[in-house]
Parts: structure tokens; sequence; C-alpha cells
């Protein structure tokens, strides 16, 4: 019981947390794609996208607590110094002390949000996807580096627009496919982007690339 008790204590103050997995590789979307970063998929989302490509991160219990000093030590020993913080939605957690202790090692820090939560910490780059379950908080679009919009049908674009007029003036703007929908829905984002050059293209590199 004390254990469980401290384990929460550890969790409330952002010093731990439900870690699904920690790799190195080659980021696959956005406005980073391509670059080697080292990547912590942290466990818990209540959004509850129905296209998730990812759905067994969404309970956290299914994930080991790990120390947050430990994560930083892994990522700490690959050449590129650069982290990449996604989930489930990480946003859910404090993670203050996490981006302070990444910071102090001199690594750049980004991160993958819905934007549903309050979000905490210091980041180099936040990339905001807002989803349609779980609308951002609203001070999220004004510290977005960079909005991307995953398209699974053509009202997906109204709804991406909806979003663009929110963000600050700096945010990239990016549409990427619904990956089981990409053969079909790729042509009209192409057009679209043609059309409204305001917006860019991203794609789901890592899995052009069969890599993590």
């Amino acid at each position: 019981m004390a254990l469980e008790k401290d384990q929460k204590k550890f969790l409330d103050m952002g010093k731990m947390l439900p870690v699904m997995e920690e790799f190195y590789t080659i980021q696959g979307e956005g406005r980073h794609t391509g670059k080697p970063a080292y990547f912590v998929r942290i466990g818990g989302c209540d959004v509850g996208c129905h296209w998730c490509d990812v759905k067994e991160s969404w309970n956290p219990d299914l994930h080991p607590v790990k120390s947050v000093d430990e994560v930083v030590i892994n990522a700490a020993k690959y050449p590129a110094k650069a982290v990449v913080i996604t989930g489930g939605e990480p946003s859910m957690y404090n993670l203050d002390y996490l981006t302070s202790q990444f910071i102090a090692h001199g690594i750049r820090l980004y991160i993958e949000t819905s934007g549903a939560y309050r979000l905490t910490g210091h980041w180099h780059w936040i990339c905001l996807s807002p989803k349609k379950t779980a609308p951002p908080q609203a001070e999220v679009y004004d510290i977005a580096d960079e909005l991307k919009v995953i398209v699974h049908n053509l009202s997906d674009l109204k709804w991406a627009e909806e979003h663009a007029i929110k963000v600050n003036s700096n945010c990239r703007l990016f549409l990427q496919p619904e990956w089981s929908k990409r053969e079909d829905i790729m042509p009209i984002i192409v057009n679209y982007v043609m059309d409204n050059p305001k917006w860019n293209i991203s794609l789901q590199t890592h899995k052009y690339l069969k890599i993590p």
C-alpha cells in the first residue's frame, strides 16, 4: 500500500510516468520529418479517435510506470539531442519535471498533443493535432508551432480551416491523410493544398520506410 501511495505521489509530481515505449528513430510526420529523434510514448488517453493507430496506448494501467530520470538517461545516450513526447495524450500529466530534466541535459523537446488538456512544461516545438472528440484548450492555439490535422474525409478540410484561424500567425499548417484512407484522400489533399498554399502536406513517412 505504501509503495502504491509513493508511486501516485511521484506520478502527480511528474517524476514518474506510464511509458508505453521509448526508441530512437527518424521523425516521420510534420515539420521535422526526416530528422533523428528519441521518441517517448506515454500511456493514457481518453480522447478516443476511432482511427487511432496506437489504441494500445489508451489504458495507462497497461504500461509500466517509469522514473523520468531513467528515461532522460536513456535518451541522452543517442547522438541526436532531440526528444519527441507523444502518446496517448501526454498533456494529461504534469510535464514540468520531465521538460526541466531534458533541458538540463541540453536536449531539445518536441511534443505532439491534441490540446485537450492544459499543457505543462517548457517546449522547443509544440505540434497541435486537434481531435473532434475533445476540442483543444484555447491557450494551446497561441503557443502551437505546428497545426497538424488528420484528414479522414472531406468534412475534415472545413474543420481544419476552423482551427487554422485560431492559431498564431507563425504556426505552420499541415494536412495529413489518415493512413487507412490515404489512397482515396491523398488526391483531394494535393488539390486542396495547391489551391490553398498556406497548407503543407504531411505524410507518415515512417510507415512507408517501415521503421518505428
